[in-house]
Parts: structure tokens; C-alpha cells; sequence
């Protein structure tokens, strides 16, 4: 797959996660990727690895083949004003950006002719672990052309971490249990670390402890394909502690309030880019 020279408009948090991870992946060199920010400035790390560093997102546009919107939902009309007339069919437009549909990014260029994918990956991305949804506009079809814009998408998410197709309506959610679980995740994390400090172990371990365990269990699902309730089954013993902390955990609220808290982020990013539409 030639890949050709990739540009990310608006490097903050994911930005510069999806910078990064091209180069951690060894997708492509430094050299080959252009970074955009009001400030370049802030960037000049990454200019010291060999990045290509501008404020100009109409000229990264013109010197790269695919294009990664990254910037926040508050920005994005006045981006692609910027650009669109840069945009070329030969380009293919991959937005991360939260609530805004393919057909309205379609009415801001004005151009049908520029194929479009919506990504939602998260921050994990800048160690090659994000999970990342795709989407194309129409009918989703799990199979798809070789080397077609979703497929091209779709190797360069996969060098990145796991990737999957879903349809466009399913990307919004999957903001809620991708992108935002990163951070629903990463408290758990640090409520068991902080459990832990109660019981005995110094902050720093008991930070260690927590995210190693936490990744044993998820590599746990993943590698043998197991439903959670399986691993939790060969854990939890008649009388025993496991059990009886989870039952803890459970009177307390800790799934319903997981859940809760995936259902609410949901919500919220169905309306960022629509809330910015309104104001206009």
C-alpha cells in the first residue's frame, strides 16, 4: 500500500496521538507527515524528530495525499473553509471529529467527488493500542473494495492498534466507548491504585499493580474470546474475598454507573458539532 505523505489539521491531544502513532507504527517516517496548529510553535519537538511543522492548513493539504481532521468540533467549519479548495479526488478525508456527520463535512467543501471517512480512535493510538471505528457514508457493508478509501483507512488504523467498520449512526457511540473510555477506564485504574494505597502498597506500585492487572484481564478477552463473566467465574470462589468484593462493588453502583456514564457521554457527543451549527 503506498501511502504517499499524510497531513493531520489541528495537532492537540488526538492530533499529536495520531502523529505519533504513524511514526510509532512505522506506517511512515516523520518526514512524511504534516502537522498542522495555530501555534506551531508548541510543536517544535516534534520539528526537532523530523516532522513537517505549519500553521497553513490549505498548504499541508496540497502536499499530502490523505488528509486527517483533528481538530475540535468549535473549529471544524472553519477549516475546511480553509481548505476546500485545496481538495482533490485523489485526496481522502479521514475527520475524527466528534458529531460532524459525512454529509455535512460533504455541504462545507462542496465537493461530492472527494471520498470522506469518519475515524473515532483514541489517545492510545501514540503506542500502536487504540481502538479505532470507521465509517463511510451509505450502506454499511463489512466487505469492501481493496485499496478503496475505507480500506486504505483501514491498514492505516490497523498499524495503529484494532480497527473496525461500523455504520455511520454507530460512530457517535462508539466516541462514548472508545474515545471517552480511555479516560472511564483510566479512573478505574486509579480507583484500585488508590484502593490499594488503603491496603498497604506505595502509590507508585500500587499504580503499576492496577494497570498491569488491568491489562492482564483485558488481554485475558481478547486473546481467548471470552465473555468477562468466564475469567470472572475462575477468579471468584464459595465465600471466598474475590466474590465478596465485587458484591461490594456492585451495591455500590459500579456497573450501573459505568454504564451510566457511556449512555451520558453518548448523548453529549451526538450534539457538540450540532450545539456549534446552531450558534452560527
Amino acid at each position: 500500500m503506498a501511502i504517499g505523505r499524510i497531513s493531520v489539521l489541528g495537532c492537540g491531544n488526538i492530533g499529536l496521538a495520531i502523529a505519533k502513532g504513524l511514526v510509532f507504527s512505522k506506517l511512515l517516517p516523520a518526514s512524511d507527515i504534516i502537522c498542522t496548529k495555530r501555534d506551531p510553535s508548541s510543536l517544535s519537538h516534534l520539528k526537532e524528530q523530523g516532522y513537517i511543522i505549519t500553521s497553513s492548513n490549505a498548504d499541508a493539504v496540497k502536499d499530502s495525499n490523505i488528509v486527517i481532521v483533528a481538530v475540535t468540533p468549535a473549529q471544524l467549519n472553519t477549516l475546511l473553509s480553509e481548505i476546500k479548495a485545496e481538495l482533490t479526488p485523489k485526496h481522502i478525508l479521514i475527520s475524527v471529529v466528534s458529531g460532524a456527520s459525512i454529509s455535512a463535512i460533504k455541504s462545507r467543501i462542496e465537493k461530492d467527488d472527494v471520498p470522506i471517512i469518519r475515524a473515532m480512535p483514541n489517545t492510545a493510538i501514540a503506542c500502536g493500542e487504540s481502538m479505532t471505528c470507521l465509517a463511510q457514508e451509505g450502506k454499511h457493508d463489512s466487505k469492501h473494495v481493496e485499496n478503496s478509501p475505507i480500506d486504505i483507512a483501514k491498514q492505516i488504523f490497523d498499524c495503529m492498534g484494532t480497527s473496525v467498520v461500523v455504520s455511520e449512526e454507530q460512530i457517535v457511540p462508539a466516541t462514548a466507548l472508545c474515545a471517552c473510555g480511555i479516560a472511564f477506564f483510566c479512573r478505574a485504574i486509579r480507583a484500585a491504585a488508590q484502593g490499594g494505597i488503603e491496603i498497604g502498597f506505595h502509590a507508585q506500585d500500587a499504580i503499576k499493580m492496577a494497570a498491569q492487572t488491568a491489562k492482564g484481564a483485558a488481554t485475558l478477552l481478547l486473546e481467548n474470546k471470552n465473555h468477562p463473566e468466564f475469567e470472572v467465574d475462575k477468579v471468584t470462589t464459595p465465600m471466598g474475598c474475590t466474590i465478596a468484593g465485587l458484591n461490594k462493588m456492585e451495591h455500590q453502583g459500579f456497573s450501573s454507573a459505568m454504564i451510566h456514564g457511556i449512555v451520558t457521554s453518548a448523548e453529549k457527543a451526538a450534539l457538540l458539532y450540532s450545539n456549534k451549527k446552531e450558534k452560527e
